[in-house]
C-alpha cells in the first residue's frame, strides 16, 4: 500500500486507518517510518542541519568531593615519597662521596710540616679542622683508625659489632685538600731540640725498614694514655682493660669463657658462682657502663639461653672512693645507686683493691679488713698514667716538666720547655680539665684555629718583607701583623656528661645557656643515644651503630665465642 492512499484512509476513513495499522506487518511500519525521517532531513536547511550535529555532548557528571580524611591521606602520601626520595638521593650522595675521594695538591716543599702524633679524639679532631693547603702533614699512630671510645662497653657485651666503631683515619685524610702522609707506626722518642721524632713498625708483617727518623717544623703530640694500675700486684696479668677495640674483644671472649666452663659437667657449687661472679674496678663512667652493659647481656639473652646459669651470675661494682661518678650531681648519683640496687648490682665504695690474682681479687674494706672474694673475671676501668714516649719526652725538659702525671702545657696548648712547636692535648697532658674525649676534641679543634692563624701570620710577615724592601708603607700590613700574633688561649665549654646505666636508662648532666640540667630514666637513654649516634665520626658509623642496635632488639645479642 502506498503512503499517498495510506494518507487518504487516514483522513476519510480514521477508523479504517487505525485498523489497517494494526493489521499490517511490523517490519512494513518499520520501514515507512524510516522513510518518513529521511524526508525529513531531505526537507531541513543545511545550516539547520550542521546545527544540530555540532551541538556539544552534555558535561560528564562532577566527580564526588573527596572528605577530609581522604585529602589529608593523599598529602601524607605525597608528603612521605617526595621525603622517600629526597632521604634516599642525599643517602646516596654523600656515601658515595665518602668512598671515592678526589685528587689532592702534592707536598709542597716550600710549606712547613707538621707531624700529628696519635689518632685518637685529640687528633682526629685537629686533623679533621685544619686546613691542610697552608702544610704538609704527617700522621704516626700505631693503629691506623680512629676509635669511638664511648661504645666501647657495647663492644664487649656484643652490642655493637667492633667495626661499627671504628672508622679508618685515611676515610678522612683523603678527603682534605692536600695530601696527608699516615704512617702505621709506634713513636719511640722526641727529640725537641732537634725537632726530630723516631718511630718504629712494630706489626706482624714488617719490611726491610721498620724504624726511621723524620724531621719537623710543629709537632702536634696526642699519644694518649696507659690504664693506671697504681702498681697493684695481678693487674697486668689477670684484669681485663677497658681501653682500646682489642680489650673489648677480649673481655667478651673471657666472659663466655666463664659462662661456658660453670655449665661444665661435674662443677662444684663454689666453682660456679666462682666463674659466674664479675667484678668491675671504677666507679667511673666506663665502669658504670660495663657493669649496666654486663647486666643488660644477662636480662635480654643470657636468662633465655643459659637458665639454669642466669640466676647464678652475680655482678659486683668495686670503688676506692666514697661515691661512685664524682663527676655527676648529687642527684644523678643517687638516681644510679638505686637503678643498680634494682638490678641487682653490688656497689662497694671505700674499698680498695690490694691484690689480683687468677681466681680472685683481695680487697680493703671500709673498715681496713682485708677479704679475698672470689671471681672469674675482673675489669679494670681504673684512671690514667703517662706512655713511656711521653716520660722520655718529659725528662729532655725536666726543667719545666715536673709533674708525673703528663705533660705540662700553656694555655695556648705549647709544651712548657720548648720553643713553642711543640702542642701537647688530649689524656697525655696534665692540665686543669678532665681527661675526657670532649676536652681532647675541643682542643684539637682550638689548635686548628691556632694553625689557620698562623698561616696568615706567615704570610703577612712575607708581605711586610717584601713591603719594605720596596720601600712602601706597611702600616696596614703591620697592623693586621699585630692582630694576627693575638693568639686567644684555649677555653673549655662543657657540654655535659652522659653515661648509661643499664636496664635502657641513662643518666645526663647538661648545661643549657648557663644553667645546669639533670635528667635520669628512658628519655634520657634515647637522648644519650641521639647524642651518640650524631657525634660518630661518619655516616658509615652511624648507619652500622643503628643498624647494630636494630640487631640486638630483633635477634637479640650473639654468644658465639670467637
Amino acid at each position: 500500500m502506498s503512503s499517498g492512499l495510506r494518507v487518504l484512509l487516514r483522513l476519510d476513513f480514521p477508523q479504517t486507518s487505525r485498523s489497517l495499522n494494526r493489521s499490517l506487518p511490523r517490519q512494513f511500519t518499520e520501514g515507512v517510518r524510516q522513510c518518513r525521517v529521511g524526508r525529513r532531513l531531505l526537507s531541513t536547511p543545511a545550516s539547520v542541519s550542521q546545527t544540530q550535529t555540532s551541538t556539544p555532548p552534555p558535561p560528564p557528571p562532577p566527580h564526588p568531593e573527596l572528605s577530609r580524611w581522604r585529602r589529608a591521606l593523599q598529602t601524607i602520601g605525597r608528603v612521605t615519597l617526595i621525603t622517600i626520595v629526597t632521604t634516599g638521593g642525599t643517602f646516596y650522595y654523600i656515601t658515595q662521596k665518602d668512598r671515592h675521594p678526589g685528587s689532592q695538591l702534592p707536598h709542597d716543599p716550600s710549606k712547613k710540616n707538621i707531624v700529628v702524633v696519635g689518632s685518637g679524639w685529640g687528633s682526629t679532631a685537629f686533623l679533621k679542622s685544619l686546613d691542610t693547603a697552608e702544610y704538609n702533614v704527617t700522621v704516626i699512630s700505631p693503629r691506623n683508625f680512629f676509635l669511638f671510645t664511648p661504645l666501647l662497653p657495647s663492644v664487649a657485651v656484643g652490642t655493637l659489632a667492633s667495626k661499627s666503631i671504628l672508622q679508618p683515619i685515611r676515610y678522612m685524610t683523603r678527603h682534605k685538600e692536600r695530601k696527608i702522609t699516615v704512617i702505621e707506626a709506634q713513636a719511640k722518642s722526641v727529640d725537641p731540640i732537634a725537632k726530630t721524632i723516631t718511630f718504629a713498625d712494630e706489626s706482624e708483617v714488617q719490611g726491610e725498614v721498620s724504624s726511621t727518623t723524620i724531621p719537623f717544623d710543629y709537632l702536634v703530640y696526642a699519644v694518649g694514655a696507659e690504664t693506671q694500675t697504681f702498681g697493684i700486684p695481678g693487674v697486668k696479668e689477670h684484669a681485663c682493660f677497658m681501653k682500646e677495640i682489642q680489650d673489648a674483644e677480649r673481655f667478651k671472649r673471657r666472659f663466655m669463657d666463664c659462662v661456658e666452663s660453670a655449665g661444665f659437667p661435674g662443677q662444684r657449687e663454689e666453682e660456679i658462682e666462682r666463674l659466674l661472679h664479675m667484678a668491675v674496678v671504677g666507679g667511673g663512667p666506663t665502669g658504670i657502663e660495663v657493669s649496666g652493659e654486663l647486666h643488660d647481656f644477662l636480662e635480654d639473652d643470657l636468662k633465655a639461653w643459659y637458665p639454669e646459669l642466669s640466676n647464678k651470675i652475680k655482678i659486683t661494682l668495686i670503688e676506692a672512693l666514697p661515691s661512685v661518678l664524682p663527676m655527676f650531681s648529687r642527684e644523678l648519683i643517687d638516681y644510679t645507686v638505686s637503678t643498680f640496687k634494682e638490678s641487682k648490682i653490688d656497689i662497694l665504695t671505700g674499698t680498695m683493691v690490694k691484690e689480683i690474682k687468677d681466681k680472685s681479687v683481695v680487697l680493703q674494706m671500709p673498715d681496713k679488713s682485708i677479704k679475698e672474694v672470689p671471681v672469674g673475671l675482673v675489669v679494670w676501668a681504673g684512671g690514667n698514667k703517662a706512655r713511656d714516649v711521653s716520660v722520655d719526652l718529659m725528662s729532655r725538659l725536666s726543667d719545666a716538666q715536673k709533674n708525673k702525671r703528663g705533660i705540662t702545657v700553656d694555655d695556648h696548648l705549647r709544651m712548657a720547655g720548648t720553643d713553642g712547636t711543640i702542642f701537647a692535648l688530649g689524656d697525655c697532658t696534665s692540665s686543669q680539665y678532665a681527661p675526657t674525649a670532649q676536652v681532647a676534641s675541643q682542643q684539637g679543634a682550638y689548635l686548628a684555629r691556632m694553625f689557620r692563624q698562623f698561616a696568615k701570620r706567615d704570610a703577612l710577615l712575607e708581605q711586610v718583607s717584601a713591603a719594605k724592601q720596596e720601600g712602601t708603607n706597611t702600616e696596614s700590613l703591620e697592623k693586621q701583623l699585630k692582630k694576627a700574633e693575638n693568639l686567644r688561649p684555649f677555653h673549655y665549654s662543657h657540654q655535659g656528661s652522659l653515661a648509661y646505666i643499664g636496664s635502657e636508662k641513662a643518666i645526663a648532666d647538661l648545661e643549657f645557656f648557663h644553667h645546669k640540667f639533670a635528667s635520669g630514666g628512658v628519655a634520657t637513654f634515647l637522648f644519650w643515644r641521639s647524642a651518640y649516634l650524631s657525634t660518630l665520626f661518619s655516616m658509615r658509623n652511624r648507619v652500622l651503630v643503628a643498624t647494630d642496635w636494630l640487631k640486638v632488639k630483633l635477634f637479640g645479642r650473639d654468644l658465639v665465642r670467637d
